[in-house]
């Protein structure tokens, strides 16, 4: 029942997230924070099931990868010009090399397409079939927070 219970509150968290972003254009840093919570959400459950820390069930990994997903699709669109000073982690490199960052953006919303692709309307049959699916969009996390992410 737990696992149930956060899958809901990812996709809830995500859903809220999306909506919200998408209605507030006048502060795109709290947008995008909003947005990385979900993901952040995410990643914790999907970490947890990796893990072993939850218990794998079909419905839990869809809702992890179904974060992801949705994320991914609006992110990069909450980085405008004058959106890198205040309150933000977002690293200057994204300003000064947009190519790149975009690049980043692309191979995230491109791993989550496949991994929703992979996990079908049931979600991964099994912890292997998840980690398959989820562990290249951990990857392009990674390697996206290396480059474009500075830490507080």
């Amino acid at each position: 029942m737990r696992t149930i219970s956060k899958c809901i509150s990812i996709v809830s968290i995500a859903i809220a997230a999306s909506l919200g972003a998408a209605q507030a254009d006048d502060d795109p840093i709290g947008d995008r924070q909003a947005i990385m919570s979900s993901v952040g959400a995410a990643a914790g459950l999907g970490g947890g099931l990796m893990k072993g820390e939850i218990a794998y069930s079909p419905a839990a990994g869809k809702a992890a990868i179904a974060a992801m997903r949705a994320a991914s699709l609006t992110f990069g669109d909450y980085f405008p010009d004058g959106s890198n000073t205040g309150d933000t982690e977002a690293a200057p490199a994204i300003w000064d090399n947009r190519a790149g960052f975009d690049a980043e953006i692309a191979k995230f919303a491109a791993a989550t397409g496949t991994a929703m692709e992979a996990a079908g309307r049931a979600g991964p049959a099994d912890l292997d079939a998840f980690k398959a699916a989820m562990g290249p969009v951990f990857g392009t996390c990674k390697s996206c927070h290396e480059g474009f992410r500075v830490k507080n």
